[in-house]
Order: structure tokens, then C-alpha cells, then sequence
């Protein structure tokens, strides 16, 4: 969805939650526990809390919830009435809306206790980005856009309706159920006319049936109108039950035997008044709730000092080995550089940021990458990406020219690429899928047989790199369209080094959790975990296929032949020029386009024995024909989801560790940013679906 932190930093913010549930939950058992005589502020659950399907995708949606909560009771408090709402639209954070409703019978006080208990339920709703509760005494709502002149809702509006008259019981009714009937369906009829003709509130007793009708002020006298009518047709299909409660998104209906409602709306003073025995409970509970969450404070204030000075250690190690390395840039710089963070200079979505185009001081331009962390696990990460990234130096690949930690988010810096990424050229946007891109106003280029020979090149050798060329062996692990990225001369640069996995001379494979984006992962390292450079060999050959063919290789699109199936079966049948990108029009050396199929399908082989190192491939590529040999490949696998999920693949079975990463990817593709029921899908998107 949106930018911002991952999942896991929300779960800490639920965790911190916990304390100030337990407070308003204590506040809600004391509630009930207390005898309130004359004052009553129902704080039954009309129905049980209802919650949205949507969930926040970042962390500050949680404090916000709680900012706002705050708000709207001070709103409530401030107020004469008995309604209050609050919005919050701030830019870069999600939008967020909230109102109360308590019943217009209530006297303040009770108001104000029901507000407190329904607090304490919707929190269960976090971090849905939606949630509602009704209690018989009041009403509270929060969304991220404005509803508050939402009337009826047919996907949550919902009734309740309970003990229905039995034959042992119908007596209790002079006439019986027929008498009865007649009676609440009179007493709702004209119930619910008064309230939308007395701004949106009315009590009534009928025949020893008693009912209330509450709209939200919010609402306008025609929006109650039809809100009413709708309450009025379910509250009547709830007979012969004593009770009923209609509850819709801008009104709320009751009817029962037993009388539930204040006869004097609104009073505070008189027997409801401080002298009377609910308005000293009202008071004690509100002592109590001050002391608890006065100390729940407290301790919060000593959880985040002590966070804080955690991280000043953390940052402090870093900053030190930064500024040495003279990899240190202020925040500031950078923000302005972005024209903070604006929209228009957005690259692209990675799995855990965002990258932006920015200008600096100098004039340079460059990349920057938007992080957040908040855990031990986002220091190591950060350590990761930077530490790796800064000792590796090659042409074809994506250089990182310093960061910043010292602000309210840390930020990466790498050199900024022009060109965008492969996908873009090969397979467009989702507006324009063409394989080409606007050079100028006037001119289209499509990617030329020639650049697509030194991508293909660029790419093999930046691997090769990765894998024996410098200090340490990497596995990139995320080999894919959408991480190669092109410089203004269409020079290859491998990107996104957030899954990167180093290993010794004396290892010869690492299992670990799976991570890494399904169509270009190798299959013992899909089935069983099992990582070794063969598995970004097994990407690189998906993406000379992808390259040469201009095709997505739809491997885990149901009923949909992968790429592999496609060009194995054009391969075997000879006729090489039908698997080559159309658009080339015929123009490639026929005799090269096979041997880079060729290449393409011996290092997607399905025993990782059987596919060639990475060196072997740039001696392949870069060798006449007449000197060397490319081996003739066996046929690939064909995997498919179905296929995976047969062989236990889930959330269970592999994924072991954290599946996220740090994605530096100038593209706005699929890749990384739709759901998981669309291609391509990402390994750690399918286990959490």
C-alpha cells in the first residue's frame, strides 16, 4: 500500500498498546462492578465490536489513533452536546476520522463513561484501518476517510434482537403476541418520525413497550430520515422478541419491555447531579482512571528514554564508523534535496521504502532511499545493506555514496541511475504496456538487440563479481527485471542488496528462510531452502530469457504456459526466431539469438549441478563462438503455484526467518507493490496471504 514501516514495527506499536488497554480495560470491569442507582450510563454491548478489512501498513497510524482518541475526547468535553468528532489529515501520514455519539437521555457524566468504555473495546480493531462499536448508551467510529455523513451501510449494518415471547409468556401482554405486535410496531412507526422531527432524538412508551431513536448529529434531517426508515423495518423484523436494536452506520433503534432509558434528557443537576450515587461513582472512576493512566505514562516515558538511549548507542557506533568512511550526510540535505519527499520525485516502491530522485547542493543528483527502523533487527539490517554495499565497488552495479542517521528516519544515498529499470523497458507500465520508452516528446526507441546483448553482459559480470570477485562471496538472492537498472549509456547495475546472503570459502550452501520473488527463484531453493550462487544463476538465465523473448515469465499465473515451457518447446522444435521479441522486427544475428537462448535455458536447469557458474557465463558471452562450446541444455523445470503448494510450500514450511528487505528499485512494478494474487508474486507476500 503506502509508504512507510513494515508490518513488525506496527506489532511493536500494538505490544506498547497493551498497557493502556489494561488501563481502560480496569476502567471497564469498574464500570459495571459499581451500582449506579438513579444514574446509568448502559455501557452494554449493543453488538460486538465490528472491524474493518483494510490493515495499516505503517507504524504511525497507531500512535495517531491514540493522538486522536485523545482528541475527540477533548472535543466531548468541550462540547454542549453530546457528539464530537475529530479528523486528522496531516501530509504524509494516513488520514484518520473519528466520532461519538452517546444517547441524547444521558446525563454528562454518563456521557462520558460510556465514551471510556467503548475506547477501551476498539483498540481490538488495531491495526485495521476501520472499526466501530455500539453500546446501548453511545456510539464510537474511526476511519481513514470521512463518513460523518454516512447514513446507512449495507456491508455493516447489523440488528440484534433477543428473547423472544414464548407461549408461557405471551400473557404478560393483554391481547397476546397479535397485541403486542401491534404495539411495537406502532411505537416504532411513530417513534422514528419525532426523532427526525426533533433533531434526531426521541424516547417513547407504548402499551408497556418503551423504545429510543438516536441520529448522529453529523447527519442531516434527511439523511436521519432514511437512516430511521431503515432501523424502522429491522427493528420490526426482530418480533416477537421483547428487544431489538437496529444499529446502521448514522442511527441507532431499540425497543424492549423493560424500560432502559432516562426520563429527564440531559440533566446534570437534581438526583443526577453530584450528590446522587452514579455521579460519585462517575468521580471515583475518574480518579482512578487519572492515577492509572498518569502511571501507565510514566512507565512509558521510562520504556522510550530507554529506547532512545539504546538507539543513541546504535546510532552512535554508526555515525562513528560513517564519518570516518565519509559516507555522512544531514538529513536536512537530503530533505530539501527531495523537495521533502515530494510525490513528483518518487522513483519507485521498494519492499521497505521508498526511493526519490533529489538534487543536491553541488548539483549531483542522486537516489535517495527512505528507511524507517525502530528494532535491534532494522540496525542490523541497515548494517547490512551499508556495510556490504560500501566495500563493493563495480561498475555494474549500484554504487552507495553515504547516508544519513541522525534524523527522524534514516536515509541511503546510492547514485542515481537514469534509465529506470529493465522492466520498464522490456514490458512497460501497467498504462502502457509497450516495449519501449519515450526518449524525447516526439520519439520512441525500442531496447536494440545490441543493448539487449550488454545488459545481458553487464548483469552476468556484476554477478560473477558478487560471487568470487571481491572480499566476500554474496548471493544477491533477488535477481530480476526490476533490480537491474540502466545507466544513460543503458550500462547494466544490479540493485537491492537487502536480501544478500555472505558465506565462506568453507561453506558450500546455506539454508536459510526463504526470501526472494517466485518466477525467478530457484527451485531447491524454493522447496527446500537450500541457497547457493546457483540460485542467482538460475534468476540470471529467467532474465536472459526475458530479455531476449521481451516476455514476462508467468510461471505462477494459473493456466498460463511459463516462459521456460515456451522458449524449451520453440527451442526443441528449431525455430529459434518465433521465441525472440517481436518488436526486434527481425533484426538479431540469428546464430547469437540461439546460443543466448541457449545460455538462458542452461542456467535455468533444474539440478543447480547442471547450470554454469557465473564466470563461466561471461566466458560464454564474451568468447568467439569458434573457441568455446555452450553444453546443450536438459529441459527446465516447469513449476507452477499449484505445484509449490503440493510440495508444503507455506508460511510454516519456509518461511523461517524475516522476509523483508531493503529494496532500492526505480520501477513501479507489479514486483513490489501489488497483492499477492497478482504477478509477480513475492515469496513473503504469499506466506502472509
Amino acid at each position: 500500500m503506502a509508504t512507510g514501516k513494515s508490518r513488525s514495527e506496527i506489532q511493536i506499536h500494538l505490544r506498547q498498546l497493551n498497557g493502556k488497554r489494561m488501563v481502560f480495560s480496569l476502567l471497564f470491569f469498574l464500570a459495571l462492578s459499581f451500582p449506579t442507582a438513579d444514574s446509568d450510563a448502559r455501557v452494554t454491548f449493543a453488538s460486538g465490536t465490528l472491524c474493518g478489512t483494510g490493515r495499516a501498513t505503517t507504524a504511525n497510524f497507531i500512535p495517531k489513533f491514540v493522538q486522536s482518541m485523545e482528541g475527540l475526547s477533548s472535543n466531548l468535553n468541550n462540547s454542549n452536546n453530546h457528539f464530537a468528532v475529530t479528523n486528522n489529515t496531516d501530509p504524509g501520514t494516513p488520514p484518520f476520522f473519528a466520532l461519538i455519539q452517546c444517547h441524547e437521555d444521558l446525563s454528562r457524566t454518563d456521557c462520558l463513561v460510556c465514551y471510556a468504555v467503548s475506547r477501551t473495546a476498539l483498540p481490538i480493531c488495531l491495526p485495521t484501518t476501520s472499526g466501530r462499536v455500539f453500546l446501548d448508551g453511545c456510539f464510537l467510529r474511526y476511519d481513514n476517510y470521512s463518513f460523518f455523513q454516512e447514513d446507512v451501510d449495507p456491508a455493516t449494518d447489523t440488528k440484534n434482537c433477543s428473547s423472544t415471547l414464548t407461549n408461557t409468556n405471551w400473557n404478560d401482554f393483554r391481547g397476546g403476541f397479535p397485541e403486542f405486535n401491534r404495539s411495537v410496531v406502532d411505537l416504532v412507526e411513530n417513534l422514528t418520525q419525532s426523532a427526525v422531527n426533533n433533531s434526531g432524538f426521541g424516547v417513547m412508551e407504548l402499551n408497556g413497550v418503551y423504545g429510543l431513536a438516536q441520529c448522529w448529529k453529523s447527519l442531516t434531517t434527511e439523511q436521519c430520515r432514511i437512516c430511521m426508515n431503515k432501523a424502522k423495518s429491522e427493528a420490526v423484523s426482530c418480533l416477537p422478541s421483547r428487544e431489538g436494536r437496529s444499529m446502521n452506520a448514522g442511527c441507532f433503534f431499540r425497543y424492549s419491555t423493560e424500560k432502559f432509558y432516562d426520563n429527564d434528557p440531559r440533566a446534570d443537576g437534581g438526583s443526577s447531579g453530584l450528590s446522587s450515587p452514579g455521579a460519585k461513582v462517575a468521580v471515583v472512576l475518574a480518579g482512578v482512571a487519572f492515577l492509572m493512566i498518569a502511571s501507565f505514562a510514566g512507565y512509558a516515558a521510562f520504556v522510550r528514554i530507554s529506547k532512545r538511549r539504546e538507539e543513541r548507542k546504535n546510532m552512535g557506533l554508526l555515525s562513528n564508523s560513517f564519518n570516518k568512511a565519509g559516507l555522512k550526510y544531514k538529513y536536512e540535505t537530503l530533505e530539501k534535496s527531495t523537495n521533502y519527499f515530494d510525490i513528483s520525485n518518487k522513483l519507485g516502491q521498494g519492499g521497505a521504502g521508498s526511493v526519490y530522485k533529489g538534487t543536491l547542493p553541488s548539483g549531483d543528483v542522486v537516489a535517495v532511499k527512505r528507511l524507517f527502523f525502530n528494532t535491534r533487527q532494522w540496525v542490523d539490517e541497515f548494517f547490512n545493506e551499508v556495510n556490504l554495499i560500501s566495500a563493493i565497488q563495480h561498475k555494474n552495479l549500484v554504487k552507495l555514496l553515504g547516508c544519513s542517521i541522525e534524523g527522524p528516519e534514516s536515509l541511503l544515498v546510492y547514485e542515481y541511475v537514469p534509465n529506470k529499470s529493465l522492466d520498464h523497458f522490456l514490458f512497460g507500465s501497467d498504462e502502457t504496456p509497450i516495449i519501449c520508452v519515450c526518449v524525447d516528446k516526439d520519439k520512441l526507441q525500442i531496447l536494440s538487440w545490441k543493448r539487449r546483448m550488454g545488459v545481458i553482459l553487464g548483469t552476468a559480470e556484476g554477478l560473477a563479481y558478487l560471487h568470487g570477485g571481491c572480499h566476500v562471496r554474496i548471493i544477491h538472492r533477488d535477481i530480476k527485471s526490476s533490480n537491474i537498472l540502466l545507466d544513460k549509456d543503458f550500462n547494466s547495475k544490479i540493485a537491492d542488496f537487502g536480501l544478500v546472503r555472505t558465506f565462506g570459502a568453507d561453506r558450500s550452501h546455506l539454508t536459510t528462510g526463504i526470501a526472494g520473488t517466485l518466477g525467478y527463484m530457484a527451485p531447491e531453493y524454493i522447496v527446500r531452502g537450500q541457497l547457493t550462487e546457483k540460485a542467482d544463476v538460475f534468476s540470471f538465465g529467467v532474465v536472459v530469457l526475458e530479455i531476449a523473448c521481451g516476455k514476462r515469465n508467468n510461471a505462477f499465473v494459473e493456466d498460463s504456459g511459463s516462459l521456460l515451457q515456451t522458449v524449451w518447446k520453440l527451442y526443441k522444435e528449431g525455430v529459434v526466431s518465433e521465441a525472440i521479441d517481436p518488436l526486434l522486427d527481425g533484426d538479431f544475428p540469428e546464430h547469437e539469438a540461439l546460443e543466448i537462448l541457449q545460455i538462458g535455458l542452461l542456467c535455468t536447469q533444474a539440478s543447480a549441478t547442471l547450470r554454469p557458474s557465473m564466470a563461466e557465463v561471461v566466458e560464454f558471452l564474451t568468447t568467439k563462438s569458434e573457441d568455446r562450446e555452450i553444453p546443450v541444455p536438459h529441459q527446465p523445470p516447469f513449476l507452477n503455484a499449484r505445484a509449490l503448494v503440493s510440495q508444503g510450500l507455506s508460511s510454516s514450511s519456509t518461511s523461517t526467518g524475516p522476509l523483508t528487505k531493503l529494496g532500492i528499485s526505480y520501477t513501479t512494478s507489479r514486483s513490489s507493490t501489488t497483492p499477492s494474487s497478482e504477478w509477480p508474486l513475492r515469496i513473503d507476500e504469499l506466506s502472509s496471504s
